[in-house]
């Protein structure tokens, strides 16, 4: 699982239509919220930093529930934008969420669990938890 990260405004126009998990790690305005859905309509997920997320405007939040596009709060913990454009999930920690899910624990557990070995919030361990649950 890959998260394209786009550290600024400039990089929208460029990104592959067929992006469907964003990490915006610059603190969006509502038109960059639109350009990002136009340039990438498959979206299905945008991760945004927590400081950032406290200032974002309630409109943009309502736009994105409409549209389909859950809206994630969390950090890509040591990632070097200079190495690689895409923060990855690594196939361990999907299965071992994959495993907790089956074994009934609770999201609020999963993502406690999770989050002390892989450096993922718990909005995108959820998201994770719930998209393998109704795959």
């Amino acid at each position: 699982m890959r998260l394209r990260v786009v550290s600024s405004k400039n990089e929208i126009p460029n990104l592959n239509p067929n992006e469907k998990m964003v990490h915006l790690a610059f603190r969006a305005s509502n038109v960059d919220f639109l350009s990002l859905m136009q340039k990438c309509p498959r979206l299905r997920i945008i991760q945004v930093p927590p400081s950032y997320r406290k200032t974002m405007s309630n409109a943009i939040q309502v736009f994105l529930d409409m549209q389909g596009i859950e809206l994630l709060e969390g950090d890509v913990w040591g990632h070097r934008k200079d190495l690689d454009e895409y923060f990855t999930v690594d196939d361990a920690t999907l299965e071992e969420i994959r495993m907790l899910v089956d074994s009934g624990s609770s999201m609020e557990e999963l993502a406690n669990q999770v989050q002390k070995k892989a450096r993922l919030g718990p909005d995108l361990i959820k998201y994770i938890a719930k998209s393998k649950i109704t795959a």
